[in-house]
């Protein structure tokens, strides 16, 4: 985010804060030379979709935070559910053989709205706890199925699947495998990414989707199946670039893990609570039913921090088949009262609301005028679904050649929405937007058009550097 503008109409204490951040603030994917000059754009208010910084400029968030604030911002009845919780019962121990009310309830909720046999629920801090979790589960249930050789992990390039050391090294996304970590190498592999746009040149899209088949098969053979422990999998990446994988892809590779025993598991944080429209889109979008569902974000819309694994009744009666064994794993904030009741009363507005018809009305506007900006000479591809959707940036629409890493291009677009009134997600070459499941199509109007209009100065400015011609 760029800095705000430090002169004589800031308020001292305005710039006081944006110090106070610069100076000690260190932020998720921090750069710490830019940042050091530059500083940050410093939110003060959140009302529906719209941010307020500390300057009083508004924005329209279309980021959704990151994927998360699903109901909007500024929620009473959400302040009165979570302020309620927190004075009848803030806290309590959630190890062993102790719970709370509203952790019972969510995990009754969270096995009713799951698909299938997935009526088990772990909680966690967050997305990359709950994926954590999940790898930690899925080893205790190969053992105790009388399986400990089966280790291996299969994931895919340009995945994300959280930063916990463990979940880190489950993502394939390279900008965020930096040269100065150690990851997980022995055990965890990694496939080719579901990226028709970057496919060789020549297949068609069902010809990808069988190499991708092909390729996972034959890694199973190589490994040996008999090693092969889980598959990591979101229905559509995130992170790494909102991925849709080529039609037939997902099922298909489910029928694989089923074939060869290896558990399903799949990564619904970003995905899961409306974003495409379900509570979870593994059944209903891709028909794919998972042994694991791991879940965040749009659980509670971010009012608080909470994450959980659902895992089928099969997984549960195998570890269950020993009075001696305990789940080794836990968090002191695992199934918080608090952050429970706020998932509850969250689950209560969409329902209420019926908030995933308007993802299923607006989504195709917002798809259908996003594919309007293909006509910029930067634009070469705009791809997902409903409310999760990117745009590509690149240098040469035929060749589909990226700019080179120095130039910025996705920040340099941010940048400019911003000053239009505008939040997107820059990622190296793209811009990403997973807004509110409250947007209208008056909201995508104000989206697109601000958006067109970063891209094209960001152009003039490219063009003016050399890096583009005129």
């Amino acid at each position: 985010m760029s800095s705000p503008a430090s002169g004589s109409n800031r308020k001292a204490s305005n710039q006081e804060l944006w110090e106070q951040d610069r100076r000690h603030h260190v932020h998720p994917f921090h750069n710490f030379v830019s940042y050091d000059k530059t500083g940050s754009l410093i939110m003060d208010k959140g009302q529906g979709a719209y941010l307020t910084d500390i300057d009083g400029k508004e924005y329209f968030d279309a980021v959704g935070g990151m994927w998360c604030t699903n109901i909007g911002l500024g929620r009473k009845e959400m302040v009165d559910a979570i302020a309620e919780q927190a004075l009848k019962l803030a806290y309590a121990n959630p190890f062993t053989d102790m719970s709370n009310e509203p952790a019972a309830r969510l995990s009754a909720k969270l096995a009713e709205l799951a698909p299938g046999d997935l009526n088990h629920v772990f909680f966690t801090c967050g997305g990359s706890t709950a994926n954590d979790s999940a790898f930690r589960l899925i080893q205790m249930y190969q053992g105790a199925r009388g399986k400990p050789e089966k280790i291996h992990v299969l994931s895919r390039r340009d995945s994300y699947h959280g930063m916990t050391y463990l979940a880190a090294s489950l993502g394939g996304k390279a900008s965020d495998r930096v040269r100065d970590f150690n990851y997980i190498e022995d055990i965890i592999h990694h496939l080719t990414s579901p990226n028709f746009y970057r496919a060789d040149e020549g297949m068609d899209e069902s010809q990808f989707c069988d190499f991708l088949i092909d390729e996972m098969e034959q890694k199973i053979l190589e490994l040996g199946a008999d090693k092969i422990a889980a598959f990591f999998a979101e229905p559509i990446l995130g992170s790494g670039g909102v991925i849709v994988p080529p039609e037939g892809y997902n099922r298909r590779t489910a029928e694989l893990c089923q074939k060869y025993d290896i558990i399903y598991v799949a990564d619904e944080v970003v995905t899961g609570f409306g974003r495409l429209g379900h509570w979870f889109v593994s059944k209903d979008m891709f028909d794919v039913q998972p042994d694991i569902i791991c879940c965040a974000k749009g659980l509670t819309s971010a009012y608080l921090p909470l994450g959980a694994v659902i895992f089928s009744d099969r997984m549960y009666e195998v570890l269950g088949n020993d009075k001696d064994r305990w789940f080794a794993s836990g968090y002191t904030y695992s199934g918080h009262p608090v952050c429970c009741a706020a998932a509850l009363k969250n689950i209560e507005i969409m329902e209420r609301e019926k908030l995933f018809d308007n993802v299923r009305e607006v989504g195709p506007y917002f798809e259908e005028q996003l594919r309007t900006l293909l006509d910029l000479p930067i634009v070469g591809d705009i791809r997902g679904r409903l409310f999760m959707m990117c745009v590509v940036n690149v240098k040469n629409k035929e060749t589909k050649e990226f700019f080179p890493p120095e130039v910025d291009i996705g920040k340099r677009i941010s940048n400019y929405a911003e000053q239009q009134g505008l939040i997107v997600r820059p990622s190296a070459d793209l811009n990403i937007m997973s807004p509110a499941l409250t947007m209208t199509k008056s909201d995508v109007d104000y989206i697109v058009s601000r958006l067109r209009k970063a891209i094209e100065l960001t152009t003039e400015d490219l063009q003016a550097e050399g890096h583009l011609e005129p």
